[in-house]
């Protein structure tokens, strides 16, 4: 199964697809302007304490304050606060935590009221980013993730991932790491780190060392609400999980982007750098790679399996809600059951990849097709099973019911990703009264003309329907050459799906869209208006 990361920049952020044989099974979207991400650790204040919540509210500069539950503090939160502030008070205060005394630890039972008071400042870490509207969820057990393994500052113990089943193995990567961690932080092996020797696991302990030294020393000079270590960003933290030796290429169209992943890359895996590369083509990059037209496809309320049938998705603030339909699939199977099952297992695989496509999380039902045979309900029990583990985010499932109903929780940390997939129509703009469809050309031409003539523009690019962009490239002489032979200019027409048939929008020399004052028809009207 091959692996590519497309990652198209924009003016508002990065958009992160990631294909397996082609086919998109993330997508992600991350705006420029996002302070508020998983992993971030935050310098913040103590707001509300809520006795009867058994937390807290604590202010890290987001327009909601966060939420804190006294389960999330941490057996050691006494000894975290004692290094904060020794940190902010003492000029010798060191990041090294081998000669820092630990404080006993809270009551697993206990009560936030006896260990935060309002005005308070503490060392906390978004473990859910601001979802509806609720305010982002915190943590005070501090960690840092990194590619093979996660550090855990203020613990000593050394945990491995349940999905490295060997025991040899286990043993190996526990003892490996028992051996070079330094006193009083704990780690825990990731499941990538599986058959790596100790010195690439040394070099991912080292990094994540310096970043939290890096981090004390902006705590030393932090201020209530400042962000004290950054996560890292959407496609660094994909790449930081997932690249393995499976992965064909990673697709950038910005130079900037390209020079920062082109360094994350060397510092985890230099072996892989010859698979990152630069796209420097014209068309749109998810224009290119066809993820413009998946995404589509794949977004909105109706989505359609593979061989037949489709399926509803309703999003509630509760929980999402999945149909099951046959729709017109053609009965070839021998009966009822048959044809229930087969659209069952299809729909099975297409859930799972739309979970993870979205990155849907908390309760979610499915109503699958009604099948009598427990047999069969197991069989999609165990199909949906398999397609999950692939996925990164945590999930339970329940067999489904006899009333033909899946349940599944997955760990939600961020908000599900949502496309509009509903168009305005470009004609009309949602009035319901249009001009004449085929006086786009018209309009293009007219457009062309007053820009290179009246206008003395040099370089002409219009991005255009597919059908409009045939209309004026096919034929021995076609338009698009004509209007060579007439401007003495050339004009690049380039495809566009994601325009509407009457759509078109006209670059200049230097990328930059030219807003047209009137179209074709527009000035039809007004020379009407007139006589």
């Amino acid at each position: 199964m091959s692996n590519e990361l497309i990652i198209n920049s924009t003016q508002d952020g990065e958009r992160i697809a990631l294909l397996q044989d082609k086919r998109l099974v993330e997508y992600h979207y991350e705006k420029k302007d996002t302070n508020y991400i998983v992993g971030d650790i935050f310098l913040g204040t103590v707001k509300k304490v809520m006795p009867g919540l058994n937390a807290a509210f604590i202010d890290i500069g987001y327009q909601k304050d966060a939420f804190l539950h006294y389960h999330d503090l941490g057996a050691n939160i006494k000894t975290l606060n004692k290094f904060v502030k020794v940190a902010q008070t003492q000029k010798n205060a060191s990041p090294k935590l081998n000669q820092l005394k630990f404080e006993p630890e809270i009551d697993k039972l206990g009560k936030i009221a006896d260990v935060l008071k309002k005005g308070q400042q503490l060392l906390v870490q978004i473990v859910k980013e601001p979802i509806s509207t609720k305010g982002p969820r915190l943590s005070c057990e501090i960690s840092l993730a990194g590619r093979y393994l996660v550090l855990v500052p203020f613990s000593n113990t050394v945990s491995v991932s349940k999905k490295i089943v060997s025991k040899d193995e286990r043993t190996r990567l526990k003892r490996l790491i028992t051996s070079i961690k330094p006193e009083n932080f704990g780690v825990i092996i990731r499941t990538v780190a599986e058959g790596r020797d100790v010195a690439e696991l040394d070099r991912d302990l080292r990094n994540m060392l310096t970043n939290w030294e890096e981090g004390f020393q902006t705590l030393k000079t932090a201020k209530p609400c400042d962000k004290v270590i950054g996560e890292l960003g959407r496609s660094s933290s994909i790449l930081r999980d997932l690249l393995n030796e499976s992965f064909d290429n990673i697709i950038v169209d910005d130079v900037q982007l390209y020079d920062e992943i082109k360094t994350y890359i060397g510092s985890i895996a230099p072996d892989k750098l010859k698979i990152l590369k630069q796209y420097t083509g014209k068309t749109k990059t998810f224009e290119h790679y066809h993820i413009e037209k998946q995404l589509k496809a794949a977004f909105g309320k109706t989505v359609t399996i593979p061989g037949g049938g489709y399926l509803v998705i309703e999003h509630t603030e509760a929980l999402h809600v999945i149909d099951v339909n046959s729709g017109n699939k053609s009965n070839t199977e021998a009966d009822q059951e048959a044809t229930a099952l087969n659209v069952n297992m299809m729909a099975a695989r297409e859930v799972a990849r739309q979970l993870r496509l979205r990155d849907i999380g908390g309760i979610i039902v499915i109503d699958f097709i009604d099948m009598k045979s427990p047999e069969n309900r197991q069989k999609v029990y165990e199909v949906v099973k398999e397609e999950l583990r692939t996925d990164r985010s945590k999930s339970t499932v329940l067999p489904i019911s006899k009333f033909g109903l899946m349940q599944i929780t997955r760990q939600r940390v961020r908000p599900e990703q949502n496309i509009v997939t509903g168009e305005v129509c470009p004609t009309c703009g949602g009035t319901g009264k249009i001009t004449a469809s085929i006086l786009v050309t018209d309009e293009i031409e007219a457009a062309v003309d007053d820009l290179l003539v009246s206008h003395n523009q040099k370089n002409l690019t219009i991005y255009v329907h597919p059908f409009v962009y045939d209309y004026y490239t096919k034929g021995i002489v076609s338009k698009q050459v004509k209007w060579f032979f007439k401007y003495f200019r050339w004009v690049s027409l380039i495809k566009d799906t994601s325009l509407g048939i009457t759509d078109f929008k006209v670059m200049d020399d230097r990328g930059e869209e030219i807003e047209l004052r009137t179209t074709f028809a527009e000035e039809l009207e007004v020379l009407e208006k007139e006589d």
